[in-house]
C-alpha cells in the first residue's frame, strides 16, 4: 500500500508528519542546519524542532535548493532512514531549469545518464568539481520534462532529475559539466545564466521510502514553485 501525500502550494511548510517522521518543504535560501556566525543560526532544523522538539536530521538540501526534506522523530527512525539514503533505497526526484537544450541519449525509459566522479574543490570550498582520477563515483539520470503546464523559460529547458548518488552539489556540478548549468545558480553558472532568475531553479519535488515503523511504502510530492 502506497501512502501518497501532495503539497498543493509552495508556501505550505509541513507536508507530512506522524509519530516517526516529519517531512517539510524547505524554501530556497534557508540552511538545513545552523552555519557559522550569528546570521546563519536561523535554519530549517531549528524551525522544525520549534514544532517537533524530538525532530532529528536525516539528510540535507543545499541552501539554495527548495523542496522535500525528511526529519526523524526518534533515533531508531533516524538510523533506518539514514541507512536507506546511504544504500540508495530512497526514490528521489528533482526538477530544474537549465540553460540551453541538452542533447539526450535516452535509455528504454527515456533517461539519459551523467556518470562523472566528483570531489571537493579544496582551494575553492564549498565548490565541488569533476575529477576523473580521484573523484567519488557520482551518477545522475535526467530527462526533459514533458509537462506543458509549467512555465516556459526562454533559451532554457525544464528537466526531471534522478540522482543515483548523493554527492554534495551533485546535480549542479553534473549539469554544469554537461554544458547546461542550472538557471539562477550563484555558485556554478556564468553571470548571464545566474542573473536570469532570482533563485536557483532546482526543487526536490518527490521522495519515496519505506516507513521506518510501519514498513509501508511512502510517496511524497510537492509542487514546483517555478
Amino acid at each position: 500500500m502506497n501512502l501518497i501525500v501532495n503539497c498543493a502550494a509552495f508556501d505550505v511548510d509541513m507536508v507530512y508528519a506522524d509519530a516517526a517522521l516529519v517531512v517539510v518543504n524547505k524554501p530556497s535560501g534557508l540552511l538545513c542546519v545552523p552555519g557559522r556566525g550569528p546570521d546563519k543560526q536561523d535554519c530549517l532544523g531549528r524551525r522544525v524542532t520549534a514544532q517537533f522538539a524530538d525532530a532529528l536530521v536525516v539528510h540535507r538540501l543545499d541552501m539554495a535548493t527548495s523542496g522535500l526534506c525528511v526529519f526523524a522523530r526518534n533515533p531508531a527512525a533516524q538510523t533506518a532512514l539514514s541507512k536507506a539514503f546511504a544504500a540508495r533505497q530512497v526514490h528521489k526526484r528533482y526538477e530544474a531549469v537549465v540553460a540551453g537544450k541538452p542533447v539526450e541519449t535516452p535509455d528504454e525509459q527515456g533517461w539519459s545518464l551523467i556518470d562523472l566522479p566528483l570531489i571537493a574543490d579544496w582551494p575553492n570550498r564549498p565548490l565541488q568539481k569533476v575529477d576523473l582520477e580521484s573523484g567519488k563515483p557520482s551518477l545522475t539520470r535526467w530527462r526533459v520534462s514533458q509537462d506543458l503546464s509549467k512555465p516556459v523559460w526562454p533559451d532554457a529547458t525544464r528537466l526531471q532529475l534522478a540522482p543515483l548518488t548523493g554527492r554534495s552539489h551533485q546535480l549542479r556540478v553534473h549539469l554544469l559539466a554537461l554544458g547546461h548549468p542550472i538557471v539562477g545558480d550563484a555558485l556554478y553558472a556564468p553571470a548571464e545564466v545566474q542573473q536570469r532568475a532570482p533563485r536557483l531553479l532546482l526543487h526536490a519535488c518527490e521522495l519515496g521510502f519505506v516507513h521506518p515503523q510501519t514498513g509501508q511504502d511512502v510517496l511524497l510530492s510537492c509542487a514546483v514553485p517555478f
